[in-house]
């Protein structure tokens, strides 16, 4: 049986951002959960099911290679990896962390991966190009350099937690005495206090500045793909290495072709003397001119392949153009084609319109 799509399992569309992605598995996994559902006997597959669908989708990379092949490869589990649902969960029940879990405050944090949407044609798909495009990311702040503070001065002991990022709150209930830690609200868990915040960065040690990036559209790119530019998204926090840009190709309409996989489909307009007689028309294709060879005899609605003439494949080879032909009948005729086509039809022995009456008849006849 063939496995289900991730997105359907999440219940998201696949141009789902990685928050819209988050929030579905919470939800899921908070209705799913086996200790919810004690008496389905499903219930622990189907969270299994869960897990496995965003341990790929909420991790940028295995999503890109699941959008290209339909499989996570040469990874552990399934699909690609597992993830903690427990540890998730606990944070967004209790808002707090596990038992234990002390987060190293200064140890460098990764920078944000950044999302950009590029509309591409089907002559770019065909070819490939080369595209500059504007992002807007977060830089280590020019002013304080990434401290927060403003010149000549630097941040201080956080005076609510004392330097340890957490606050503590104990209180008696019917159990006993239960102490609750939670993350300082003042210093945010940093354990300092920027008494004179950098005026450039508002004390984030970080400001949005303006890039342009260069984008190479592979020939033969498919709609909704994710290209991946390492270490072009958001700077990170002391130290930390960049985030990753992530450009999603949407190949927009084309007023000729119409794609399907690799192939290109078409109409040819002819008239009914080619139709009938056959004849060589000439087709503006994307890679070039082509000349599309109309049999005689050929019937309305009849398709006519010109094969390696439609996209590159990323992997090998080019897919064809499949030719409709659509005949087109005259609306007038001169004097000298209708006695053509009458004598035509009186050859082939086919009943043609009968000639107009004079008016003068027909006034004639209404008179009787």
């Amino acid at each position: 049986m063939a496995a289900r799509d991730l997105y359907d399992i999440l219940g998201v569309d696949r141009r789902a951002t990685q928050e819209e992605i988050k929030q579905a598995y919470r939800r899921l996994a908070r209705e799913t959960h086996p200790d919810v559902r004690r008496d389905d006997p499903h219930a622990t597959d189907r969270f299994k099911e869960i897990n496995e669908a965003f341990a790929v989708l909420s991790d940028p990379a295995k999503r890109t290679q699941y959008d290209r092949h339909g499989e996570v490869v040469n990874q552990t589990g399934p699909f690609g990896g597992t993830v903690d649902p427990f540890g998730d969960l606990v944070d967004f029940f209790f808002g707090g962390r596990g038992v234990g879990v002390r987060p190293d405050r200064d140890a460098p944090e990764r920078g944000s991966d950044l999302r950009y949407d590029l509309e591409v044609t089907l002559e770019d798909v065909s070819a490939g190009v080369e595209r500059r495009i504007a992002v807007t990311r977060l830089e280590t702040c020019p002013v304080c350099f990434g401290t927060g503070a403003e010149r000549g001065s630097r941040p201080e002991r956080c005076p609510t937690c004392q330097g340890s990022g957490e606050v503590r709150h104990a209180q008696r209930t019917v159990f006993g005495q239960v102490t609750q830690i939670v993350t300082c609200g003042q210093c945010r868990g940093t354990g300092t206090f920027i008494a004179n915040p950098c005026k450039n960065c508002r004390g984030t040690g970080q400001a949005e500045a303006p890039r342009e990036v260069s984008v190479s559209i592979p020939p033969g790119v498919e709609d909704g793909m994710h290209l991946r530019l390492p270490e072009e998204g958001e700077a990170g926090m002391r130290g930390g290495e960049r985030g990753d840009l992530y450009v999603v190709v949407h190949v927009g309409p084309h007023r000729v072709f119409t794609r399907k996989g690799r192939d290109l489909l078409c109409d040819l307009e002819v008239s009914m003397t080619q139709a009938a007689l056959g004849d060589e028309v000439k087709l503006t294709a994307l890679d070039g001119e082509a000349a599309v060879t109309v049999p005689p005899g050929t019937q309305p609605g009849a398709t006519i392949t010109l094969r390696n003439r439609g996209l590159p494949d990323l992997r090998s080879g080019r897919g064809h153009l499949h030719v409709t032909v659509r005949v087109t009948i005259p609306k007038q005729l001169t004097a000298e084609q209708r006695v053509l086509l009458t004598e035509l039809a009186r050859l082939r022995g086919e009943t043609r319109a009968r000639k107009r009456r004079p008016i003068l008849r027909k006034v004639k006849d209404l008179l009787q």
